[in-house]
């Protein structure tokens, strides 16, 4: 038995349903199982999830989209990683994908797991959330992703974990074992719900998709954000802002003072934000304050004043270029 959610719009802004700090996921415990071994074929045995799309492994990528969970398994021989990670590996290696997801099923507790391969460039947290949100409220044992052909897409899912248990188990006596078995065994096994998104579900098996995954990536509607996203992986910061607001303050610090105002203010309200504890009210106040301040230098440069009077005693029609605490100049060379 099958259901169909309608897909979502791609890109769409994210929805979010959950607190402050939860990044539009839903709120309810829930642990991550990716899968990247495998041989890479029909990439010359290149080592696939160390591939770079965007300046970070894909493996990577697929890391900081199941951020919330409590445990991610990645079930594959150990290697460095932005976020800290259970490995695992089926008995043989290289048994199949269904020996792999058991074998990372073994070290969740939870009732719901996220299903991942490593070679997903374009999921994001907020289709983690849908998932999993769908799965909570549709009653199915599972629900996945669809690519653009309709295909079942069954590690991009989010399954019920004691039901997964039940299916491996049932298979494994049918089969002696798991090992070589294909996914299709699994969803033949499974009540579906299944949500069309075709980016979402866009993997990278050959160098044609790795190479239009990274052209998509240096799009003018994607290359920000994208941007944004490596570099809060490379620093190890976990903290949405409001880029808007920080994109205007550099544009008003090199309009109104100079152009290479604009990198060193935006550091400097980073800098202010860390010592004020973090968190995006931190950097939205000294955005606020720094924006308050470009302001006033660039309303001095053209002619206002930024406390709208005159400094005691000056002519009003040259209170604007005369400073508050102005002196004469006494250097011997001075104009007279």
């Amino acid at each position: 038995m099958t259901a169909y959610e309608p897909p979502g719009e791609p890109g769409a802004p994210r929805q979010d349903t959950a607190g402050p700090g939860t990044h539009g996921q839903d709120t309810a415990v829930y642990d991550a199982v990716v899968l990247a071994g495998g041989g890479a074929r029909r990439l010359g045995g290149a080592d696939k999830p160390g591939v770079r799309v965007g300046g970070r492994a894909l493996l990577d990528r697929v890391l900081a989209a199941c951020a919330g969970a409590r445990t991610t398994v990645v079930v594959a021989a150990p290697r460095p990683t932005a976020r800290p990670v259970t490995w695992a590996r089926e008995d043989p290696p290289g048994g199949g994908p269904l020996a792999a997801l058991d074998a990372g099923l073994r070290d969740t507790t939870a009732e719901h797991v996220v299903v991942l391969s490593a070679d997903l460039p374009f999921l994001q947290e907020r289709t983690v959330g849908r998932l999993l949100g769908t799965l909570r409220t549709s009653g199915a044992d599972g629900v996945l992703l669809t690519d653009p052909d309709g295909r079942d897409q069954p590690l991009v899912a989010a399954y019920r974990t004691p039901r997964l248990h039940e299916v491996f188990a049932l298979l494994a006596d049918r089969h002696d074992g798991l090992t070589g078995l294909p996914l299709r065994r699994l969803v033949a096994e499974l009540s579906l719900t299944r949500i069309s998104d075709p980016v979402a579900s866009f993997d990278c098996d050959t160098w044609d998709d790795i190479a239009t995954a990274r052209a998509r990536i240096r799009e003018h509607g994607h290359v920000l954000d994208e941007w944004i996203s490596a570099a809060k992986d490379e620093l190890g910061i976990d903290l949405d802002v409001d880029t808007g607001v920080l994109l205007d303050l550099a544009r008003d610090a090199a309009h109104g003072v100079a152009r290479p105002a604009a990198p060193l203010t935006t550091f400097l309200v980073g800098y202010a934000a860390a010592r004020a504890g973090g968190g995006p009210e931190a950097v939205a106040e000294a955005a606020r304050k720094a924006a308050a301040l470009a302001a006033r230098w660039a309303a001095e440069s053209t002619g206002g004043s930024s406390s709208g009077t005159a400094p005691s005693g000056a002519p009003s029609d040259v209170a604007s270029d005369v400073a508050p605490d102005a002196t004469p100049d006494t250097r011997p060379d001075a104009a007279g």
